[in-house]
């Protein structure tokens, strides 16, 4: 049973459109009213100041602009918790320090090993032609990305480079990223404040040496989709690519790493992008970080969430209580005892994902890896 509010909170949401409409769903918004907290749309067209007092205010917004009124925000409302502190998010717009991170972790877990493709940033133009000048290890396929990840249309739209016929069309500054043949499968690890959740979707078809000598030039992501089409309507593509066959990876691996990187990024809210090489069967990659992701598409995403608020406010409460002035962001490092509480030896099987997520404070058994259904 929740527990009887004893007072109402009030979390602010600043949010781009497209964003507001997946993930401010009435279930959502039921769900928190429910537990004493009212989500409040947050005009932009105003000044951020004059709209508060928040407990709370959710943003995923960009500029020094939105920095400065975030700025006066904790001023005037010292209490006022920002989730996340925007130089903890920029930091995730380059995609070569937002790896950097995955690289400085220390975690050792029964052989379990991980780390992040070889990879580059092409700057000029020249260079995109000239392989001798590329990192060691890196040769085709490849996949090309912008440098700056904003989440914009732009920012999205990657490569699958065979040859350098299929550098054409790339214009720097660009990242150049090892293609690890993986299986088709890739894992996605959400988190949530202390709450990890991994699923796995289909991916990219693994290429074979054999298969690269016949491929040319470069196809998008979304030509990717379009090519396999007709496969995509056979049964047999879906047993070719394993998804429901494919192991999880071991949950205490993936929630230390998720924990490293919520620790060292000083972030809350972000997914995570994981493959297994498909050579080695214990190497892990990292290739990919998001902050705020399509939250939307876990599962029961609505109680992780206001579970999450929940102990938001409520921490901020407590500090307050004792006399402390809490900063303007939330310490993603806080709870990272409690988190390492979530952590049991088992993994989940195909049909665990239809219990209740509840936050990992009110129920420590809780299992935080399941799978998502396609």
């Amino acid at each position: 049973m929740a527990e009887k509010p004893s007072r109402r909170f009030r979390i602010g949401y600043a949010l781009a459109p497209k964003k507001q409409q997946s993930f401010v769903q009435p279930s959502l918004v039921n769900q928190a009213e429910e537990r004493g907290i009212d989500l409040i749309k947050i005009d932009t067209e105003r000044r951020l100041v004059d709209q508060g007092p928040f407990d709370c205010v959710l943003h995923k917004l960009y500029g020094e602009d939105w920095k400065k009124q975030l700025e006066e925000l904790s001023a005037k409302y010292p209490n006022a918790c920002i989730v996340d502190h925007p130089d903890a998010i920029e930091r995730l717009h380059n995609r070569i320090s937002m790896l950097q991170v995955v690289s400085d972790l220390k975690i050792d877990h029964d052989g379990d090993t991980f780390g992040i493709p070889e990879q580059i940033v092409i700057d000029e133009q020249e260079m995109v032609f000239d392989p001798t000048r590329w990192k060691e290890g890196l040769k085709f396929p490849v996949i090309a990305k912008p440098l700056v990840a904003d989440g914009s249309a732009k920012s999205h739209k990657m490569l699958l480079v065979y040859n350098q016929d299929g550098f054409n069309k790339l214009k720097p500054p660009i990242v150049l990223q090892e293609f690890v043949n993986h299986g088709g499968v890739i894992f996605k690890v959400y988190v949530v404040g202390e709450y990890v959740k991994c699923v796995k979707r289909k991916s990219l078809p693994d290429v074979s040496e054999e298969k690269l000598r016949s491929l040319e030039g470069s196809v998008s992501f979304s030509q990717v989709s379009n090519l396999t089409t007709e496969e995509r309507n056979d049964d047999k593509y879906y047993k070719m690519m394993h998804l429901e066959d494919a192991e999880m990876p071991p949950q205490r691996f993936i929630t230390e790493i998720a924990i490293g990187l919520r620790k060292a990024m000083k972030l809350n809210l972000f997914n995570f992008d994981v493959i297994r090489d498909s050579r080695i069967g214990n190497r892990y990659f990292v290739i990919d970080i998001n902050y705020f992701p399509g939250y939307a598409k876990m599962p029961e995403y609505e109680s992780v969430l206001t579970d999450f608020f929940w102990d938001v406010v409520h921490h901020r409460v407590s500090l307050v209580d004792k006399g402390e002035n809490p900063e303007m962001g939330l310490d993603a490092a806080q709870c990272d005892k409690k988190a390492r509480k979530l952590v049991s030896s088992n993994c989940c099987g195909e049909g665990d994902d239809g219990a209740l997520p509840v936050s990992p404070l009110s129920r420590e058994e809780e299992n935080p890896i399941q799978v998502l259904r396609n």
